[in-house]
């Protein structure tokens, strides 16, 4: 297993943002948002680059084909925001609460998920490469289709976890303290798990190959 390369985020000393509501193709650089409310807004194909994001509320933002880079979003909160086709690199997202993220096309590269709740993320077809994700419970996540290099897995919940048609390579699961696996057993080729993991999911291996318990 090779190690994740994990983000080192610097932040230089950020201006507040008073610049009202976000507009599509902006460019934010240095800046601080905190507890703003960008529910409804577009920033669609947007750059945010040394930026600090703390607090906001995110409920059906439009954030598509965005870039976020060497940036923080602490606290965020919202259902239904679309990050479709968005890239994001050496970011940290730290307690975040969301529902039903559109994260489907996205790349994430040394991307740190760390604590907080996401609920129904779409992430069909993005490509994942030195991600962590620690402390974090997502339910019902949609891998399918997804390519993940490098991503760990450690003290997190994973309820009822689609990985239908996933491409794995260095995936530990070993750290997950709850796996549950809806769909795509036959892809974890790639990952590693633990015995205890192997031991719980052997049903689902089984039924897999065709083979009955009794």
């Amino acid at each position: 297993m090779r190690a994740v390369r994990r983000p080192e985020v610097r932040l230089p000393e950020l201006r507040t943002y008073d610049g009202g509501e976000l507009v599509p193709e902006g460019d934010y650089d240095g800046l601080e948002f905190t507890d703003a409310d960008w529910a409804g807004q577009s920033a669609r194909g947007a750059q945010f680059m040394d930026c600090a994001v703390r607090r906001c509320a995110l409920d059906e933002t439009v954030l598509s084909r965005a870039r976020i880079i060497d940036s923080v979003l602490t606290g965020v909160r919202g259902v239904g925001t679309d990050l479709s086709q968005a890239s994001l690199r050496d970011v940290e997202v730290v307690d975040a609460r969301l529902g039903g993220i559109q994260l489907h096309g996205a790349v994430l590269e040394r991307v740190v998920v760390r604590g907080g709740k996401i609920d129904f993320a779409n992430l069909r077809k993005a490509r994942l490469r030195d991600v962590a994700f620690e402390g974090c419970v997502l339910v019902e996540a949609d891998f399918g289709g997804a390519q993940l290099e490098r991503v760990s897995f450690e003290d997190c919940t994973l309820a009822w976890v689609d990985f239908s048609a996933a491409r794995m390579k260095d995936v530990d699961l070993r750290g997950v303290a709850a796996l549950q696996i809806a769909r795509g057993i036959d892809s974890l080729g790639g990952a590693v798990i633990s015995m205890a993991q192997l031991m719980d999911l052997a049903p689902a291996f089984a039924a897999q190959v065709g083979v009955r318990v009794e």
